[in-house]
């Protein structure tokens, strides 16, 4: 009898457990908004009490795992060329909206280099990182501002490039490449604001970096919360101090 009270227990905190998981709200987010997010997660859950987790990656990569069935509830991209894409083969539940516009800058933890268009083609830079402008969006605004200089051909041997915004960062803070472009809400983080020097990147140079979210088709019921909360004014002021329009 006491063995199968045991079992029972056993069994119930298993189910519990289980329970508690898949009530967790899981949104996928583009790397550039890994800081960002932490607040704003942060927020909502001391707001809702509804717990979330936090999937980061390249826009790019995460718009695959949806599309092979990952089960996500949110996508935060870095534009709208992927939520745009699961709206159009039917993988989301409402279509996409912009939350916020994004904005590059070039940036270098190296005390003896002051960041400009101009130094990258110097002898002091032998590596320029940047995201895979075919994964991710911010790649795709660096590679705009290089074709607007006609650098990417004198370049393209310097160039490194990340899987995600956040790989790159890891380049630049890590001075495996002496500079790079990134997102302004980067070098916002809290950890990381003051650190190294960085110029912000003239918007006329690369296209808008128009940053969208999509609620996903199965979507836990709680999405719709987190979706609301993202356009509220708290939310907006979070998104500002992290360099966000």
């Amino acid at each position: 009898m006491r063995k199968t009270l045991y079992v029972f227990l056993g069994a119930l905190f298993l189910f519990t457990s289980c329970k508690k998981e898949e009530q967790k709200l899981t949104i996928a987010t583009a790397a550039n908004m890994q800081f960002a997010m932490d607040s704003l997660v942060k927020n909502f859950e001391l707001k809702t009490g509804i717990p979330c987790q936090t999937v980061i990656g390249s826009s790019g990569k995460l718009t695959a795992q949806i599309t092979a069935g990952a089960p996500y509830d949110i996508f935060l991209a870095a534009n709208m060329k992927y939520p745009n894409a699961l709206f159009e083969n039917g993988l989301t539940a409402n279509k996409p909206k912009i939350y916020a516009h994004g904005k590059l800058v070039l940036w270098t933890l190296d005390a003896n280099i002051k960041p400009s268009i101009d130094i990258l083609n110097s002898q002091e830079i032998n590596h320029i990182a940047m995201a895979n402008p075919d994964t991710a969006p911010y790649g795709t605004a660096a590679m705009e501002v290089l074709n607007f200089y006609k650098l990417n051909e004198t370049l393209k041997n310097k160039l490194v490039f990340g899987e995600s915004i956040a790989q790159t960062n890891s380049f630049i803070h890590s001075q495996s490449a002496e500079i790079g472009f990134t997102s302004l809400s980067t070098i916002k983080a809290p950890k990381l604001v003051n650190k190294g020097t960085w110029i912000e990147i003239d918007t006329r140079f690369y296209k808008p970096i128009e940053q969208g979210i999509v609620l996903l088709k199965n979507h836990n019921k709680d999405a719709q919360q987190f979706y609301d909360f993202l356009f509220t004014e708290e939310a907006r002021q979070i998104l500002t101090h992290f360099g966000y329009e």
